[in-house]
């Protein structure tokens, strides 16, 4: 082998070193790369997988909160439901009391509700002219005997006492004014109960109205356990 193809062969030698060694970091390189993108697919694989856990986690506390919230109105309806059957049957109870209860009941309502002593009841027309004169009556003596003097009983036990004691109380109303309730002319489209009229303030002691409002009360405290 002359000069030339020696200078030639190690050239050619050293070329394929270099070739070798570029290769071998080329493949280190692409080994490292190829290992890096394993690392980062796998983690951005972990990240979707605990961003769809967290979405389906959360999906189903919004279905459990919809679920429970669903479950709340549909117990509310119910509870109103049995509220209302239940009211609807009271209110028919107060309205077809007997008599004597019925007149004791609306005088219990007027000395509740009365101010001045001095108004106008006024009942539904069955009511005015089946208890309505009773109620009145009932009223004025309870009002009076809470502001009139007191007979002795051996006094009232007689026919005279008693007449007198009716004379004491007719005077203590005119005096006081109180006990002077009169039965109205006018009657109003209500079921039960009565309205106190005094000039231009009424107050509304229909059995309608105290049963909505005590329904009222009821239904709210029924909200406030379903819903807090």
């Amino acid at each position: 082998m002359d000069g030339m193809e020696k200078i030639t062969a190690r050239i050619q030698e050293d070329a394929d070193r270099e070739i070798a060694a570029m290769n071998a970091q080329t493949d280190e390189q692409i080994a490292a790369l190829q290992a890096q993108a394993r690392t980062q697919a796998e983690q951005e694989r972990q990240t979707i997988l605990a961003r769809g856990e967290r979405a389906a986690a959360e999906r189903l506390e919004r279905l459990k909160s919809a679920a429970q919230m669903e479950r709340r109105k549909l117990e509310l309806a119910a509870r109103q439901e049995v509220l209302s059957e239940a009211f609807d049957q009271a209110l028919e109870r107060l309205c077809t009391l007997p008599d004597e209860e019925y007149i004791q009941l609306l005088t219990a309502l007027v000395l509740r509700a009365v101010t001045t002593g001095r108004e106008q009841l006024i009942f539904s027309q069955k009511d005015r002219s089946r208890i309505g004169k009773a109620v009145v009556v009932a009223a004025n003596e309870a009002l009076v005997k809470e502001v009139a003097p007191e007979l002795p009983d051996s006094l009232t036990d007689s026919k005279v006492g008693a007449f007198l004691g009716k004379m004491v109380n007719s005077a203590t109303a005119q005096i006081t004014g109180t006990g002077l309730l009169t039965l109205s002319e006018e009657t109003r489209p209500i079921r039960g109960g009565l309205i106190l009229s005094d000039g231009d303030v009424e107050v509304n002691c229909t059995f309608e109205t105290l049963v909505r409002l005590l329904r009222g009360e009821m239904d709210r405290t029924v909200v406030e356990v379903l819903f807090g």
